[in-house]
């Protein structure tokens, strides 16, 4: 970590950088007319010593306003950021040109200064005025306030995702054969479905962060369960999952080959590094406190940070808070208790890493349950169908979402029985027996007979006609007593005929393996089969785990506090010292151009004392011209045009400004017109997208401003 501010000799070996014109511009402004010979070592040495004094600190203290505090401590938190970074951190609160204005005066009043590391310019403190800024880089609660949760009153819950919906949307899919159009994005049929079972969220997005995942998987039109991934999924707790699903949904809808990508290994990295953003986040957004948008999106903002200085590639765009904070939403990790206002969901509440209380990760009841059991977390509603409850373990979700079909979410899931879900859930390898001993365990009472018989029935009748896909295994009379070694005798599912078994499985590394164990050191493979050490998708992998790894919380980010309350603006006494210096200056004998360059100087809090007053170097400079100063206008947009400097215009009078390079001062019948290529939307427009020019009548703009460089040349 950065130390918070750099020795003396660096900020002075920055200012030496400087163009010599920048240079003793920015030093005229201290210390008047510089006798000649110049020494810029001499002079930064009179700049230290002038900076020492504790007058001067208290002065330059004085003029320190709430908008410069926020400033100085965020330069703080982010540690030396480059301008742009700053934006971020202040996106939908400052605008570019508000914001490069309060940056240039801190550089003007020596407050921040710029330096290059690696290409890339960056802001730091200056540390001649450490005793003035340590105290605010310090105070960094005025960037991040909030509310004690109850303030004001909360609306009403609305549905969230958790485990059921991840069930529920298994079981959609699995009962959609034909999920995707053939030309790509998912069947009107499918979607019109989807809209009625999960109302309210984006179906494709919930099934698309899933894919990501790795959990569903593209099979034809199809999307199928991945069984090594959702194992290793049910290992990490309720909260975790939907962090890594709200993960990748977001990557999913925002990420750049997010909806796109053909394999959750081309995000996979950049899944888990959100996750653990989100994480964190949540955890930041804790309990007995409510927090605006502004606050939540500067730690996203620090954390995304930290997140692209450890990334070795540069996967991911730059991360969109308001489009993350509506994926949190949905997924119950984010919740907004009042208009305004977030706060962490009910899953934040949870200890990491542990499972539902009352339940394993099996369904089964706890040794810590009560004697009557765990409170039941099913409830049929009829002899075919059934409710779930919050609170169901995810590895039963699963064996329910491989047999029943979703029909309804909500506060209570309804799932549904019917002969193809059954059919279905044979297929993955269960029997009617264990479907209905899971659902009288889940219930707490036992299954409807007519329940029991119907699926004893299909059971019965499946294994009549029967297909079966899978590795086969065929041994010659004189080696069929391989089938008894207990390394092979472990995978055969089924004796077909004699001498050929159906072994369980999709690949053929653990039958090779088995064979091996068993003595066998030549073995025929069928052409196109894998070859042994071939790892299959869904071949059960040692070391699960890896594929989701753990989220770490954190109490807080180092050196951030976050405020009590929005309190009002912080006083400063700049005005006073202000209102001295104009009186001062009206006994002095200046022309009207030096007086106005001066009174700028005052209101820009560049004076320190009257001395710089009488002994003043004034250059005067026209920045803005207003309403009917046309020659004003023109002359500043031929100037802007001239040295590519920024402007900020408005019109008509009161509209939102809209910052832009002007590129040429056109005549059409007797107005000339201001061509602009806008950085911000145009007034009146804020979700559309800048336009590549616009044009403006010169007589129509309401205030034309062009915007400074700064004295570093950035």
């Amino acid at each position: 970590m950065r130390p918070l501010f750099r020795p003396l000799e660096f900020w002075k070996s920055a200012l030496m950088t400087l163009p010599d014109s920048s240079f003793f511009e920015l030093l005229r402004s201290i210390f008047g007319n510089i006798k000649t010979p110049f020494n810029k070592q001499r002079l930064l040495a009179d700049l230290e010593t002038l900076f020492s004094k504790a007058k001067i600190q208290k002065t330059i203290a004085s003029y320190i306003d709430e908008g410069d505090a926020r400033i100085i401590a965020a330069a703080a938190v982010l540690g030396e950021p480059a301008p742009g970074e700053l934006e971020s951190f202040f996106a939908g609160e400052l605008s570019y040109a508000a914001l490069h204005d309060i940056l240039l005066n801190l550089e003007e009043r020596f407050i921040l200064y710029r330096f290059r590391e690696e290409g890339q310019s960056r802001l730091a403190l200056n540390p001649a005025l450490e005793p003035v800024l340590a105290p605010l880089a310090a105070d960094t609660a005025l960037l991040f306030p909030s509310i004690p949760a109850g303030t004001v009153e909360t609306p009403a819950a609305r549905p969230v995702a958790d485990d059921r919906f991840i069930g529920g949307i298994l079981s959609f899919v699995a009962e959609e054969s034909r999920f995707f159009k053939i030309e790509g994005g998912l069947r009107k049929k499918t979607m019109d479905a989807g809209g009625r079972i999960f109302p309210g969220f984006d179906l494709e997005s919930l099934a698309g962060g899933l894919r990501l995942l790795g959990l569903l998987r593209p099979e034809g039109e199809s999307l199928v369960p991945d069984e090594r991934r959702l194992a290793a999924f049910a290992e990490l707790s309720p909260r975790e999952r939907m962090e890594y699903w709200a993960a990748g949904a977001y990557c999913f809808l925002h990420e750049e080959g997010g909806a796109g990508a053909a394999g959750p290994h081309l995000l996979r990295g950049r899944i888990h590094s959100l996750a653990a953003l989100i994480h964190r986040l949540v955890d930041q957004a804790g309990p007995g406190r409510w927090y605006p948008p502004g606050t939540l999106r500067r730690f996203a903002n620090i954390l995304e940070r930290e997140n692209r200085a450890a990334r070795q590639e540069g996967a991911g765009g730059a991360l969109v808070f308001e489009r993350l904070a509506g994926v949190l939403e949905n997924m119950g990790l984010l919740v907004s208790p009042a208009p305004g206002y977030w706060a962490a969901g009910p899953l934040a509440g949870g200890s990491p890493g542990s499972e539902t209380a009352g339940s394993a990760a099996d369904g089964s009841a706890t040794d810590g349950s009560t004697a009557g059991g765990p409170p039941p977390v099913l409830a049929m509603d009829s002899p075919f169908s059934c409710l779930l409850y919050p609170g169901i373990a995810f590895a039963a979700m699963l064996k329910l979402a491989s047999f029943l079909v979703i029909r309804e979410t909500g506060v209570a899931a309804r799932f549904e029985l019917t002969r193809d879900s059954a059919v279905r859930g044979f297929d993955r390898g269960l029997d009617a027996a264990g479907m209905i001993a899971l659902l009288e365990e889940l219930a707490q009472k036992p299954a409807d007979e007519n329940l029991i018989w119907s699926l004893k029935e299909w059971e019965k009748r499946r294994v009549e006609v029967r297909l079966r896909r899978g590795i086969v295994l065929a041994l010659s009379e004189e080696r069929r007593y391989l089938a008894e070694a207990a390394p092979v005798a472990a995978l055969i599912r089924e004796t077909l005929a004699p001498g050929v078994y159906l072994l369980s499985g999709s690949g053929t590394e653990d039958a090779a393996a088995a064979l091996r164990k068993a003595g066998v050191d030549l073995i025929s493979l069928e052409a196109g089969t894998a070859r042994a050490g071939h790892v299959s998708e869904t071949a059960p992998l040692a070391g699960n785990r890896g594929l989701f790894p753990p989220l770490h919380s954190a109490a807080s980010f180092p050196g951030v506090a976050v405020s009590p309350a929005a309190g009002p603006a912080p006083e400063s006494g700049g005005e006073s010292l202000k209102a001295r210096f104009r009186k001062a200056l009206e006994k002095m004998p200046f022309s009207k151009e030096e007086r106005d360059e001066l009174s700028s100087r005052i209101n820009r809090r560049l004076v320190l004392s009257e001395s710089q007053l009488e002994e003043a170097s004034v250059r005067y400079e026209k920045l803005e011209a207003r309403l009917l100063d046309y020659v004003g206008k023109a002359a500043i947009a031929k100037q802007s045009i001239g040295s590519k400097s920024l402007v900020e215009v408005t019109w008509p009078q009161g509209s939102v400004p809209v910052t832009g390079i002007p590129e040429a001062l056109e005549k059409a019948g007797g107005e000339s017109i201001l061509v602009l290529r806008p950085l911000s939307p145009e007034p009146g427009e804020p979700g559309k997208a800048p336009e590549e020019y616009i044009r403006i009548p010169l007589g129509k703009i309401s205030l034309l401003r062009r915007i400074k460089k700064s004295i570093f040349g950035e």
